[in-house]
């Protein structure tokens, strides 16, 4: 019988051990989370102005 190559279990141990050991980095930091959402609205807010303008001025071109 094959002999079993124990250092690939062990590596696999260590790294599950790794992700375990990690907390949740969001849970710790809401403020930063609260201003990447503040900033996310205020990209989507100003593109679709920058879009709805643009779509208002063909339509005025047009007329």
């Amino acid at each position: 019988m094959a002999a079993f190559d124990r250092s690939l279990i062990a590596r696999s141990e260590a790294e599950f051990h790794q992700l375990m050991k990690r907390k949740n980095w969001a849970a710790k930091e809401p403020g930063v989370i609260l201003v990447f959402c503040i900033i996310g609205a205020i990209v989507i807010l100003l593109t679709s102005i920058f879009i709805h303008k643009k779509i208002q001025a063909r339509k005025a071109a047009r007329a």
